[in-house]
């Protein structure tokens, strides 16, 4: 029976198991909400001591319009000292006021404000992705302002941006969302983490800097690939395929309905009509198009080539979505492990997940004599037929072969 192995758009569909985190570590907050200034269990001694020595996950520093205020106090107060002048002690007094003032409003703004992230499932490499940051300001009377996060995705070259909360965040419980295009490059468990929270608030004097405290390990999957499919001959012992219990247009008879305008008169049955009086035409059971199943072998001698390898990944994901969604999908296997039998979607999102993090093994198994790629002795036992390996086409194209025919490429 000849199929071809269609290669329809790539769409991606969230993982039932990075779901289930998200929603997990979503309802985490991070942030001196519970242990910073203006926790409800703080006395106002504990509150003055930290605005005096702040823990260490907070830091003030000066900026440079704060250092040029600091140098011209120290100034206006070597000259108030030297020639005794009250205007200019006044000036040395709201010069230093300022200071203080800064400082305090800056830990008041910081205070009892929380964070957490929300990243979409289902992350492609290539592909944009929305990050959200969800901001909490849990005073009773102050708002918030000019909160500033640094944000850090990866660890070699990591991606890092800086996001601001533009709007007065209102006390009481108020939330604010900010929103971050990201774009993965690299594949496997991608660190994403808040660096740091800096705030500027009210003067831009100083500089308060709170850690972030935030990290995360999302999964990122192998690139979606775009490929070329060929016909291939299928080994199934029915050319019918396999036949369902569903309305279509196979060759076993499925029921009998009446005659609607449009169907062909080929399928009207007229004994049954005579009978009944009316026109019925007969109902076909659907059939089912020949499953297969994917084993996916990371041998270093065979894929020494680093793109290759990353290609390889790319289309064995891309294969096993697209013939799971036309319902083609039977099984997937990796090295030599176990088989995994593909009933739902989670199935073939826990393949990408193992395909995501997956390294070329350096372990080899002997080659059989004329196969394309050979098979462990558990995926040969359990597999079923119409297996798809995977072989080097050329200097870096990667090939699918069904029995020794080749069925895509890259």
């Amino acid at each position: 029976m000849m199929q071809a192995i269609s290669s329809p758009p790539i769409s991606s569909s969230p993982s039932i198991r990075e779901m289930a985190n998200a929603r997990r570590e979503g309802r985490v907050w991070h942030g001196p909400d519970s242990t910073g200034l203006g926790a409800p269990r703080y006395s106002w001694k504990r509150i003055l001591l930290r605005l005096i020595l702040p823990p260490r996950d907070q830091r003030v520093s000066p900026s440079f319009s704060g250092i040029v205020l600091i140098v011209l106090s120290l100034v206006i107060g070597f000259a108030a000292y030297n020639t005794a002048n009250n205007i200019l002690f006044i000036a040395l007094s709201l010069l230093l006021s300022c200071l203080l003032l800064s400082g305090v409003l800056s830990s008041l703004n910081m205070a009892r404000v929380s964070w957490r992230l929300r990243i979409e499932p289902a992350l492609r490499v290539g592909v944009e992705t929305l990050v959200l940051l969800e901001v909490r300001n849990r005073k009773r009377i102050l708002p918030s302002y000019g909160l500033s996060f640094q944000l850090r995705a990866g660890e070699h070259a990591p991606v890092r941006k800086v996001i601001s909360l533009r709007e007065r965040l209102e006390p009481g419980g108020a939330r604010s969302r900010i929103e971050w295009i990201w774009k993965p490059e690299q594949r496997g468990a991608v660190p994403v983490e808040i660096s740091s929270v800096v705030s500027l608030f009210p003067f831009g004097f100083l500089k308060k800097r709170f850690r972030g405290g935030l990290k995360r390990a999302v999964i990122v999957w192998p690139r979606p690939a775009r490929y070329r499919s060929f016909p291939v001959l299928s080994r199934t012992h029915s050319p019918q395929g396999r036949t369902l219990s569903r309305q279509g247009h196979g060759g076993d008879l499925y029921g009998l309905r009446a005659y609607v305008r449009g169907d062909s008169y080929r399928l009207i049955h007229w004994k049954a009509s005579a009978r009944a009086g009316q026109l019925l035409v007969r109902q076909f059971s659907a059939e089912r198009p020949e499953g297969f199943s994917i084993w996916v072998d990371p041998a270093a001698d065979r894929w020494f080539r680093p793109q290759q390898f990353e290609d390889l990944l790319s289309l064995a994901g891309s294969l096993a979505e697209d013939l799971f969604r036309e319902g083609r999908l039977n099984s997937v296997c990796v090295a030599d492990g176990s088989v995994r039998r593909v009933r739902r979607l989670g199935d073939v999102e826990a393949f990408l997940d193992e395909l995501a993090v997956l390294r070329p093994v350096h372990v080899r198994i002997p080659d059989d004599a004329g196969s394309i790629s050979t098979t462990p002795v558990t995926c040969r036992v359990k597999l079923q037929r119409n297996l798809l390996t995977f072989a080097p086409d050329g200097l870096s194209g990667v090939a699918a072969y069904l029995d020794g025919q080749k069925a895509a490429s890259t």
